[in-house]
């Protein structure tokens, strides 16, 4: 079993050699077939040349370099498109995670399709970074269903074959698990080790909070309706459709049995745009029905995904 490790690098020129030396000393006393993903991510300060350094002298490194900082999810993204293991480690550059934690999620990956990182002893502050965590991990795993402490931990495992079902945008890292539960993966958690950052600044800011909110919702839509946008937009199509036509037929039999005037009132106006609102909701559905469709034929994609198949019969 080969293993890959994938790290986004951003300015961690402190950090790099460091945090590879301990990588190779805990995969090579393991005797792992392994390789290490370095994905700079348009850093400005001299990472990019220690990593070209570290790579001449290490045929299992690799360094990716990208043209700009596109962020942290596009540089897994990167990783992962290169990577040839069996097995994928994600992690930080930052030295907080802890590389002797990785053969207790490789020897997990034998089991699960991912392991997900716990950092149950976060060295944080934690006003500023651990309570929204908290509550972003709840409300996550509310949402999504899928149960995990942290979710924001980057320490995680993952099997080939789940990641090559996933396309990755805006901050959709750290819901590969949520993503991947719909295809009925088997996941875990583990506690790992998490240390107070040395060198360097967090690249984390209040902002990354709302494009969380953004991509949870959009998450919960892919989980729940996908494949079925209909469902999602016709209840809601159907039920204002219906209302709009109901206030319109109350106010009809208001205008010709007790000849009141109706073309002033509010409700004619609410009762005409429910109507509207109704008919545009279900087109919505039908036509995210067409778009399902043709996702799936021109892409060639299954509506399935097999774990294993058991068979007597020789080819």
């Amino acid at each position: 079993m080969k293993i890959s490790i994938v790290i986004p690098i951003y300015n961690e020129e402190e950090n790099i050699n460091l945090l590879y030396q301990k990588i190779k000393d805990v995969m090579d006393s393991k005797n792992y077939n392994y390789e290490i993903i370095f994905v700079d991510d348009g850093s400005q300060d001299n990472s990019l040349s220690i990593l070209r350094e570290i790579q001449k002298n290490d045929e299992k490194v690799i360094v990716i370099s990208l043209r700009k900082n596109f962020g942290q999810t596009s540089a897994f993204a990167a990783g992962f498109d290169y990577a040839t293991g069996d097995v994928i480690i994600t992690m930080d550059g930052d030295l907080q995670n802890d590389p002797e934690d990785i053969p207790k999620l490789i020897e997990l990956s034998k089991e699960y399709d991912i392991v997900s990182g716990w950092r149950k002893n976060r060295k944080d502050p934690f006003i500023s970074r651990r309570l929204p965590s908290m509550i972003a991990n709840w409300l996550i795993s509310k949402v999504t269903g899928v149960k995990l402490h942290d979710y924001g931990c980057s320490l995680k495992a993952y099997r080939k074959d789940v990641l090559k079902n996933i396309n990755l945008y805006g901050e959709m890292h750290r819901f590969i698990p949520a993503v991947a539960s719909q295809y009925g993966v088997r996941i875990t958690e583990v506690e790992t080790k998490h240390h107070p950052r040395k060198f360097g600044k967090s690249k984390y800011g209040i902002s990354r909070t709302f494009k969380v909110i953004l991509d949870l919702i959009m998450i919960k839509f892919f989980q729940s309706f996908f494949s079925k946008p209909l469902r999602a937009f016709g209840p809601i199509g159907l039920i204002s459709f219906f209302v709009g036509i109901f206030v319109s037929l109350k106010l009809t039999f208001e205008k010709f049995y007790y000849h009141k005037d109706i073309g002033g009132r509010p409700l004619l106006i609410l009762g005409v745009m429910l109507i509207i609102v109704g008919v545009q909701m279900l087109a919505m559905g039908i036509l995210g029905e067409y778009l399902v469709r043709i996702y799936y034929e021109t892409q060639k994609k299954p509506i399935y995904y097999i774990r294993e198949i058991l068979s007597s019969k020789k080819e």
